[in-house]
């Protein structure tokens, strides 16, 4: 793997991102599935719906939600598939339709991506 990037989904589509995967739990509103044109929705690998709903992006509670997302994606085989498959890619672009840009799940999974790529626990 190259590079991780992140996106927001309503964002054009472009030859650089290399490998689209979206990585939110539920389906971006006003996005037709063509119109997205990504690679893979791993779903699964999105925040669990109680601590999604419990985070509610909330800039306040991103620090514990990070820790906690963290701990998830520790245990869940399909943070496990994505890793996998984010090795395969030369760029890998995670798509996520949150309006903060800097607090959202996609923020934490690249992290972690990175980090197993390291080596490093996360």
């Amino acid at each position: 793997m190259k590079a991780i990037r992140i996106k927001r989904i309503y964002e054009p589509p472009e030859t650089s991102d290399g490998t689209r995967m979206l990585v939110d739990r539920l389906w971006p509103r006003g996005i037709a599935r063509e119109e997205a044109r990504i690679d893979a929705w791993i779903k699964d690998a999105a925040p669990s719906d109680a601590l999604r709903r419990w985070y509610s992006h909330d800039p306040k509670k991103w620090p514990e939600f990070r820790a906690r997302y963290l701990t998830e994606l520790q245990q869940n085989p399909a943070a496990a598939e994505l890793r996998d498959r984010a090795r395969e890619a030369k760029t890998l672009t995670l798509l996520f339709a949150a309006k903060d840009a800097a607090h959202n799940n996609a923020v934490v999974l690249r992290e972690f991506l990175e980090g197993a790529a390291a080596g490093k626990r996360t």
